[in-house]
Order: structure tokens, then C-alpha cells, then sequence
């Protein structure tokens, strides 16, 4: 069975997910910490890593980069309470498996960890279909929507976004929710994979 570790400093999230993840049959240990992580032992490397962002002494983006470092970083889903569309992208790009805000959906949950394991377990680079997916939704935007999600992914609020482009306020609420509805999108969250594709 799958190995998982949670790495969260709230210790009733990690009785809880460990609870959830034991009943549904994984192999699951927790940290209260990311160095207490670090200080495991190698042999412990888990088939998939939940780890929170925020934590004292270091966060989970530098526990992150660190397994990175390595060359042996498990697959991870981060959890967070807090998260904006910056974050996520810069969790994405650094080759995380998801990014899913707390309190997360158990189907969610199981389904990015089943997604994890199984490109670990394959070893398979990442599926073009997606990328494909993202862009035909891409394509269904005006030239205005656009121009407000080019300027919502740097995390403007509406008001931000009305003034730069010139427009009302109202208008941006009208074009955010078409586009957000085209690109299957229900929180800002959802629109970090859009990042990389809108940069290229």
C-alpha cells in the first residue's frame, strides 16, 4: 500500500487526515514540523507528501526546494488554509503534485494523491492533456476577458484591474465571472495553471 506523510503543524490536522488516510488503507506517518521531516530517516521517503505552507522555521515551499536539492523529492500535495494565485504557481513550478485549500474535499484529497502516486509509481513525465485542455478553454475568452485574467493573475483586486484597463468596475466583475465560468474555474486558486501557458 501507499505510503503517505503528513507534514502539518496543527496537530489535530494531522490526527485528522492520518485517521482519514489510515481508513481508507494507506500507510501514513506524521511530522509536526519540516525539519523534524528533514530529520527522518531516508529509507522513510513516502510515496506522497501532504505538507501545509505555513509553518514556523520553515515553510513548506522551502521544505520544498530543499527535497528538490536532493533529487529525491516525493510527489507533493500541498494543503493549506491560506494560499493566493502566486503561491500556488510557485508551488506548481517547482513540481508539485496540487495545491488544494483546507478543509479539503475527501474526494479531492484522495484523487491528488492517487494522481501523485501513480506518476511516481509510472515514473511518467506529466500528460500533455491537460496543457491541451487549458488552452481550449483559453481560446473561448474575448479579447477583453483576456486582458482581465492577464491582470487578475498578478493578483490585482477589481477595482486594480478597472483601473488599468480603463474600464468599470462593474464591467471587470461581469468579465471575471464569464471567464472564470469558461475556464471551468471556481476559485483563483483553479487559474494558477493558466499561468505558464499565458507567459509563453
Amino acid at each position: 500500500m501507499y505510503k503517505v506523510c503528513i507534514v502539518d503543524d496543527d496537530p489535530s490536522t494531522c490526527r485528522a487526515l492520518r485517521r482519514l488516510l489510515d481508513a481508507a488503507g494507506y500507510q501514513t506517518t506524521t511530522h509536526q514540523s519540516a525539519t523534524e521531516y528533514l530529520a527522518a530517516p531516508a529509507t522513510a521517503t513516502p510515496d506522497c507528501l501532504l505538507l501545509d505552507i505555513h509553518m514556523p522555521e520553515l515553510d513548506g515551499l522551502s521544505l520544498q526546494t530543499k527535497l528538490n536539492e536532493t533529487g529525491d523529492a516525493p510527489p507533493i500535495v500541498f494543503l493549506t488554509g491560506r494560499g493566493d494565485v502566486p503561491m500556488s504557481v510557485q508551488a506548481m513550478r517547482a513540481g508539485a503534485a496540487d495545491f488544494l485549500l483546507k478543509p479539503v474535499d475527501e474526494d479531492d484529497l484522495f484523487a491528488a494523491i492517487q494522481r501523485a502516486v501513480t506518476e511516481r509509481k509510472k515514473d511518467l513525465p506529466p500528460s500533455n492533456a491537460d496543457e491541451e485542455k487549458l488552452r481550449a478553454h483559453l481560446a473561448l475568452l474575448t479579447p477583453r476577458e483576456d486582458e482581465v485574467l492577464d491582470v487578475m493573475l498578478t493578483g490585482a483586486l477589481n477595482k486594480e484591474i478597472a483601473a488599468k484597463l480603463g474600464i468599470a468596475e462593474r464591467t471587470v466583475k461581469m468579465h471575471r465571472a464569464r471567464l472564470m465560468r469558461k475556464l471551468d474555474a471556481k476559485t483563483l486558486l483553479d487559474l494558477a495553471p493558466y499561468i505558464p501557458l499565458k507567459q509563453n
